[in-house]
């Protein structure tokens, strides 16, 4: 017998509840705002205006359904199951956060506070929940997948990202490493395929999701010349952050595309850098000296409920 399918609502933390959790109380949270120039009460009403959406999300379950609610802090202790429907209620980025653990599963993105987002991935209003939620459990239900990419070490470790993932040094320092690209249709990994070494401050490879943020910015400091995946297409754009020129090393390969059979690899030539995507640094991927990385297109998608 096949189970029900399973409302995951996943959220985050408001920033009142943080605030709470860090000084007690309302009033030394409103002190703390006040003394800043901020007022507590417009951040108590954006963390009400979230909880009411999540209440809407949560009354619009099937009757039939089972549905559970995890934070996204909780995220990589959560199991998905194959029945669930998963309702991000939030920010656009929490869609981002929740991709990378997921396996085809259905997406709903839910708007938790209209006007503050760009509602690119959190699509909907907690009032569509009620019609959303069957219809994202059919077997018909028009979603967009999503690109991803993903990050693979030589010792088996394994990253997924929505955005982009970056390769780069922990903190100010400067990142060495060799880079090249590998595949394609002939196997010789593209133009200009020899592994060039470099120092500079990290690597970028993203989707045509993360080409209206990080990517783009460096897009625009770069040649421009790049034609920037869609959000859909089975491409990354990849990019050097400040590669610094030297007798040592190179400038020639500081941006490109990749297709699906297609990769950047990268070999590490300092004594630590990390690899982490969306931005969460704190799911990160260690790499140490002579340790290898591959950035690809990744198998799994995101898809997301249009």
């Amino acid at each position: 017998m096949s189970l029900a399918p399973r409302a995951v609502l996943v959220h985050r933390r408001t920033e009142y509840e943080e605030l709470l959790a860090r000084h007690g109380t309302h009033g030394q949270a409103a002190f703390f705002l006040a003394a800043r120039g901020r007022s507590a009460d417009e951040v108590r009403q954006r963390h009400e205006r979230v909880h009411r959406a999540l209440a809407a999300v949560a009354g619009a379950v099937p009757l039939t359904w089972r549905q559970t609610r995890v934070e996204r802090a909780d995220l990589d202790r959560f199991l998905f199951g194959p029945e669930d429907v998963v309702v991000v209620v939030g920010q656009d980025g929490l869609v981002a956060n929740t991709a990378k653990y997921l396996t085809g599963q259905p997406v709903v993105g839910v708007d938790a506070d209209p006007g503050r987002n760009p509602g690119v991935l959190v699509r909907h209003r907690p009032a569509d929940a009620r019609r959303l939620l069957p219809y994202a459990a059919g077997g018909g239900a028009r979603a967009d997948e999503l690109t991803m990419v993903a990050a693979a070490t030589d010792d088996g470790q394994r990253l997924l990202a929505l955005n982009e993932i970056y390769v780069g040094p922990p903190g100010h320092q400067t990142a060495r490493y060799t880079l090249g690209t590998y595949g394609g249709a002939d196997g010789s990994g593209g133009a200009g395929a020899a592994p060039e070494p470099q120092a500079s401050s990290g690597v970028l490879a993203g989707t045509g999701t993360g080409a209206t943020g990080w990517l783009r910015s460096l897009w625009r400091q770069g040649s421009g010349a790049l034609v920037l995946p869609s959000p859909t297409e089975p491409r990354l754009a990849w990019f050097v952050r400040e590669a610094w020129p030297s007798p040592a090393t190179g400038t020639s390969r500081v941006e490109g595309l990749l297709t699906a059979s297609e990769g950047l690899r990268l070999t590490v030539e300092s004594d630590r850098l990390v690899a982490f995507g969306d931005g969460v640094e704190s799911d990160a991927l260690d790499l140490t000296w002579g340790q290898t990385v591959r950035l690809s297109v990744a198998d799994t998608r995101l898809r997301l409920i249009a």
